[in-house]
C-alpha cells in the first residue's frame, strides 16, 4: 500500500517537469543576488556592461567572463562606447586621463628632456638612480592616487569609480551607493580634488598642519573623522559656491571630456557684450539681464560688469588679481622616500593624507602588532614597491595671492607649485639622495587660479600697485630677478 502511494507521488513529480508547466528548477538573475537601482537612460540587462552568463544556476559559471569595473578606461570602450562612442573615442586624450601637462611639468623640473603622452607612461624603477628616477617614483607611488584607472586612496570621501564612473556614479564609505548614471556632483569632483589643490578652495577648504597635536580646534586623530583623510580649517568659500553653483557649471563636458576642451572665463559670463555675441546653451536672456540655468535645475541671476576697471585693465590684469580672497601659499614640499624600518621619529606625522602610510606607521608604533614591511603600492601597477614616501613642508600659510606676470605678460596670481625637494634613505640608511631641489623656474612659483572668488573690496588697486612697485625694484636690481611665469603651460599640480 505505501509502495503503491509513493510511485504515485514520484509519477505526479515527473509529469510537472513535462509540458507547458513551468521547471520546479528555476533560474536565477543577477538581480536576485545583486540589488540594483539604474536609471532610465540605462534600462538594460546586466550582462550588457559586466558580461558573464546571466543563464547560470551558480555563482561561479554565472562569474565566468564577468567585468567589475566595465567603465574602467580598459573596458569603457566596450561598454559606455557601444551607445557614447562619440565621447569615447576622445575622452583617452583629455586631461583625466593623460595627466600629461602636470606630470610633464614635474618630470621637467627634476631634468626631463622629453616630454610623455600620458601619466602611463612613467618610467619605473625601484632602486633610483639619478633624481629624476626618484621623482618617477614618487610620482607612481604617491601623487598617481587620482585619475580614472584607480579608485581612489581608502578614505570614505576619496574612494571613487574608475573610468566613467569616476564622475557619473555615486559612492559612499567606499562601495557604489548606485548604479543609477548621473551629472558629475561637487562630491564626484572632491573625491579628487581634496587638499590643498583646486576644488578644496571652492569650499573655502585649508588642509590642517600634519601634526594632529598642533591643529587649532583641536581634533581627533581617529580615520573615521577624517573623510578624505586630512582635516582641514573653513575659511571663506568661493561666492560661486556660496549661491549653490556647481562645479560644473562652469566646468563643462567639452573642457572635462576632451583635449582641447573650451575653458570658463569669467568674461564670457559677466561680460554684457559676450553674452550679446555668443551666448551659452546654459544662458537666457530676459528683460534686465541674464539668468544661468544651473545643472542641478537651480537659476542663477548673472551679474554683469559695470566697474570702469573691467574696462581699463582687462587685457593686462587677470580677475582674480583682484576677485580671489585668498590662496593657498605653501612653501617648501618635501618628500622623503624612508625604506628603513624606523617608524617612531614618523609617529607624529602619520596623519599624511595616505593611509597606507598611515596605516604602516600607526600598527608599527604599536608594539602589540606584528609589524608590518615598509612598502608602498605602485598606484599603476597596483604591486608593492619598498620604501614609504613621507611629506613635509617648510611653511604653510593661507594669505593674500603672490601676483606675477604670465606667458602672455598678463598680471595674474600665482602660488608656490613645483618648490620641491626629494630625498631617500635606503634600508641600510644610507642616505641616497639628500633634500635636492627641483630646477622649476621662479623657485616653482607658477600661475594658479583660486577658486574663492569674491569682491574686489577697496584694496585692489593697492594690491596692483604693490606689485607693480616691487616689479620695478627687482628689475632695476636685476632682470632675472623679476615675478614672472615661465612658458609652460599652466597646471593644477
Amino acid at each position: 500500500m505505501n509502495n503503491a502511494l509513493y510511485l504515485m507521488v514520484l509519477l505526479l513529480m515527473l509529469s510537472g517537469c513535462t509540458g507547458d508547466e513551468p521547471n520546479i528548477i528555476s533560474l536565477l538573475t543577477c538581480v536576485d543576488c545583486h540589488t540594483v537601482h539604474t536609471d532610465s537612460n540605462h534600462q538594460q540587462t546586466c550582462i550588457s556592461c559586466h558580461k558573464g552568463n546571466d543563464q547560470a544556476t551558480d555563482k561561479e559559471t554565472a562569474h565566468v567572463g564577468y567585468i567589475p569595473s566595465p567603465a574602467h578606461p580598459e573596458h569603457l570602450v566596450e561598454s559606455c562606447g557601444s551607445c557614447h562612442a562619440e565621447i569615447t573615442d576622445k575622452i583617452g586624450d583629455s586631461m583625466h586621463f593623460t595627466l600629461d601637462n602636470s606630470t610633464n611639468l614635474f618630470r621637467k623640473a627634476f631634468g626631463a628632456e622629453s616630454e610623455l603622452a600620458s601619466f602611463l607612461d612613467t618610467p619605473q624603477k625601484s632602486d633610483p638612480e639619478s633624481v629624476l628616477e626618484l621623482a618617477d617614483d614618487l610620482l607612481r607611488r604617491r601623487c598617481f592616487q587620482c585619475h580614472p584607472y584607480n579608485s581612489g586612496d581608502n578614505y570614505p570621501n576619496v574612494t571613487h569609480g574608475t573610468g566613467c564612473a569616476s564622475c557619473h556614479m555615486v559612492f559612499a564609505e567606499g562601495k557604489v551607493e548606485t548604479h543609477s548614471f548621473q551629472k558629475p556632483g561637487d562630491a564626484q569632483c572632491l573625491s579628487c580634488h581634496y587638499g590643498n589643490y583646486v576644488g578644496f578652495d571652492y569650499y573655502g577648504r585649508f588642509e590642517h598642519d600634519l601634526n594632529y597635536e598642533y591643529r587649532t580646534p583641536f581634533t581627533t586623530k581617529e580615520k573615521h573623522f577624517r573623510p578624505y583623510g586630512v582635516e582641514y580649517r573653513q575659511l571663506k568659500p568661493d561666492v560661486h559656491q556660496v549661491r549653490g553653483m556647481a562645479c560644473i557649471d562652469c566646468h563643462k563636458g567639452e573642457e572635462l571630456m576632451q583635449k582641447e576642451g573650451k575653458k570658463p572665463s569669467c568674461k564670457a559670463c559677466h561680460s554684457r557684450g559676450e553674452l550679446e555675441h555668443s551666448l551659452p546653451a546654459d544662458v537666457e536672456k530676459q528683460e534686465g539681464g541674464f539668468i544661468l540655468h544651473g545643472r542641478d535645475g537651480k537659476e542663477h541671476s548673472i551679474p554683469l560688469m559695470k566697474h570702469p576697471a573691467h574696462e581699463e585693465q582687462a587685457e593686462t590684469i587677470s580677475c582674480q588679481a583682484c576677485h580671489a580672497q585668498w590662496t593657498y601659499n605653501d612653501y617648501g614640499r618635501h618628500f622623503l622616500r624612508s625604506d628603513t624600518d624606523d617608524f617612531d621619529e614618523w609617529y607624529l606625522l602619520s596623519v599624511q593624507g595616505n593611509f597606507e602610510i598611515e596605516t604602516i606607521i600607526e600598527n608599527n608604533n604599536d608594539f602589540d602588532k606584528d609589524e608590518l614591511p615598509a612598502i608602498m603600492t605602485d598606484k599603476i601597477t597596483g604591486e608593492p614597491e619598498p620604501g614609504l614616501w613621507h611629506k613635509g613642508y617648510t611653511m604653510r600659510r593661507w594669505e593674500t595671492p603672490i601676483l606675477g606676470r604670465d606667458e602672455n605678460g598678463t598680471i595674474t596670481t600665482m602660488r608656490p607649485k613645483l618648490d620641491y625637494f626629494l630625498s631617500w634613505i635606503d634600508e641600510e640608511e644610507t642616505v641616497r639622495f639628500d633634500s635636492v631641489q627641483s630646477q622649476a623656474k621662479n623657485s616653482g612659483i607658477r600661475p594658479y587660479v583660486p577658486h574663492t572668488t569674491g569682491p574686489a573690496g577697496i584694496f585692489y588697486k593697492e594690491r596692483i600697485q604693490q606689485f607693480l612697485a616691487q616689479e620695478r625694484s627687482a628689475e632695476e636690481s636685476s632682470p632675472d630677478k623679476a615675478i614672472s611665469a615661465d612658458k609652460a603651460p599652466e597646471s593644477d599640480l
